[in-house]
């Protein structure tokens, strides 16, 4: 496919609001692809080079991109700046001056997507002495062989702000509806996607084997599994009832969730969001070769600070002390880790398909005993709510957030929250019993005492997967420091948009709209109903708000989840229930 034809589709994906229409034109953009070719598209609509889980990233700054624009069309910086400024999007900015070049343009030929792909991939893995003058220069290439349009979406991809509002979800069924006609192939790919974490490869298996070769693919170390999340229940006996009056109780570490991967000698360790880490834990993985004794293995646990003079964990604003990129030695030496182990994914065969207890099992046999740093969760099965009870309390005194019930004949669901896991955390007077992780979907001007940091608040929403949309659910203004306000600012002036998001649903009008991408982890008192947030809104009825919300954390911006992982739709509605079933119950 020549790339003005994918920008083409780029184009249409960017002037439509519909989601069954989103998925229609790109599904005729998958059907005009050859084998070769698909992966890379796959990745080049999600904005990536490559699955999140191999780190490459572009490195170019919009300063770098606003430079190669006047290379390219023989403006100066000043005049692309100027203009940028008045547009606020570089990728319309290299638009209209490469319609008005001053120089000729360098091809007669056209780029493909794979050529586009490929010169990005290059200009991503420069580096070294020179390197940013070469960056700038490759793509100062790309724009002046390009066309006006294409040039507005060489200049987005790189910086992240494609603005095309296709989440994962509907790529899947784009995919599906262009090999079958249909959506209905949409969890067959989505299961091979939990299980590889990487789409780019499940389309390419698609087109090249069909349905039955994505029914093949299979858990692979070193490639990361996305990770089985939990529900909410508040009370004990609630939780009882719904795993039929037995279940394993895991306790709730507040640290890294690490998905560790072994094959001989070799580890690595990926985030709950399938970013690898392993260079930040050095300490755990010296002990993984020491202290695993199976070949070749995936097992998920969690990384906590330890206090060894007291024999205590930390708490997780000294944890993530540990997250760095220098210093990583010394910081491993004076602040050690535990990696608390509590399932087991992979080891020489599938384990997700097998029963929790027989997971547990096999996990225990595969850990070395003498290991100091390296142990399975403390987990006990109980079979009433008294006992359920006393292992949350015996948790909560040991410092730690809860505990994690878990269905013993339960298998590992990749990818999915469900009641196979139930998590039960300590509540605050006045709060609700979890904290909730939102998107930004926009921002005010600061007013009053807030005016100098042209910062006033954020709107925030929530996932809606079955729609692959977000909706609003708070406004927040309370929680940050002059630091939060200021790195927020910066951050979000980077990724403001015009206009509402696509992929954005609300009645509620910020200052600023911004693309949905950061997460923030907020504490609420109740969760109400309101007229003015769409978060569960059907028609002319109420949507779902938040009561008294405040952003809370070491940092404004949780840096291991992306707009997807967010707290969902579906959450919001249950928590509200469970909320409702409480205040009845203290007034009956």
């Amino acid at each position: 496919m020549e790339f003005r034809e994918l920008a083409g589709f780029y184009q249409q994906l960017e002037s439509v609001s519909s989601r069954l229409e989103m998925i229609r034109i790109m599904s005729e953009m998958f059907r005009r692809l050859e084998y070769e070719e698909v992966d890379k598209v796959v990745y080049m609509v999600q904005g990536l080079l490559a699955p999140q889980f191999e780190g490459v990233e572009f490195g170019l700054a919009s300063k770098m991109a606003e430079e190669a624009i006047a290379i390219a069309t023989g403006f100066t910086k000043g005049e692309v700046d100027k203009l940028y400024k008045k547009l606020g999007d570089l990728g319309l900015t290299a638009e209209k001056l490469s319609y008005e070049s001053k120089l000729k343009r360098m091809r007669s030929s056209t780029y493909t997507a794979v050529m586009v792909y490929d010169s990005m991939m290059k200009i991503a893995k420069t580096s070294g002495p020179g390197s940013k003058e070469l960056k700038v220069k490759g793509l100062a290439n790309l724009l002046a062989g390009s066309t006006p349009l294409e040039c507005r979406y060489l200049i987005r991809y790189p910086l992240g702000q494609l603005r095309l509002g296709a989440g994962e979800y509907t790529v899947l069924e784009a995919l599906s509806l262009s090999t079958t006609g249909s959506r209905s192939l949409k969890p067959v790919l989505e299961n091979a996607y939990n299980l590889c974490g990487d789409l780019g490869y499940v389309a390419k298996v698609l087109f090249k084997n069909g349905e039955n070769g994505v029914k093949g693919i299979k858990i692979t170390p070193f490639m990361p599994i996305r990770p089985a999340l939990a529900e909410r229940l508040p009370t004990a006996e609630q939780i009882l009832e719904k795993m039929g009056g037995e279940c394993a109780v895991d306790q709730k570490y507040d640290g890294f969730r690490c998905q560790v991967h072994k094959r001989g000698n070799e580890v690595k360790i990926y985030s709950r969001n399938l970013e690898e880490t392993t260079s930040m834990f050095p300490d755990i993985v010296k002990e993984v070769i020491r202290s695993v004794t199976a070949d070749s293995v995936i097992f998920e646990g969690e990384a906590l600070a330890f206090n060894e003079k007291t024999e205590e964990f930390m708490s997780f604003q000294e944890t993530i002390q540990r997250k760095r990129k220098h210093g990583i030695s010394e910081m491993a030496e004076s602040m050690p880790l535990h990696l608390m182990l509590f399932d087991l994914l992979y080891c020489g065969v599938d384990y997700t398909s097998k029963p929790y207890s027989e997971r547990r099992k096999k996990l225990s046999e595969i850990i070395s005993e003498k290991s100091e740093t390296i142990k399975l969760s403390r987990m006990e099965i109980v079979k009433s709510a008294e006992e359920l009870s006393q292992f949350f309390d015996e948790s909560i005194g040991e410092g730690l957030e809860g505990i994690v019930a878990k269905n013993l004949s339960a298998p590992y669901v990749a990818g999915a929250r469900g009641f196979s896991w139930i998590k039960m955390k300590r509540s605050y007077k006045g709060e609700l019993s979890d904290t909730l992780d939102l998107v930004i979907l926009g921002y005010y001007l600061g007013r009053g005492s807030r005016a100098e940091f042209l910062f006033g608040g954020l709107l925030c929403g929530v996932y809606n997967k079955d729609k692959d949309i977000f909706e609003t659910i708070s406004r927040i203004g309370t929680g940050f420091t002059e630091e939060w306000m200021k790195e927020l600012r910066d951050k979000l002036n980077r990724i403001r948009l015009k206009g509402k998001p696509m992929r954005v649903v609300s009645i509620i009008e910020p200052d600023f709209w911004v693309e949905p991408k950061y997460v923030v982890t907020v504490r609420a008192d109740e969760i109400t109903r309101s007229p003015m947030h769409t978060c569960g809104k059907h028609g002319n009825g109420s949507g779902y708000a938040l009561r008294f919300p405040r952003i809370i954390g070491e940092e404004p911006i949780r840096k291991d989840k992306n707009a997807e992982e967010a707290s969902s739709t579906k959450e919001i509605i249950e928590m509200f229930k469970q909320q409702k079933k409480i205040s009845l119950k203290a007034h009956s």
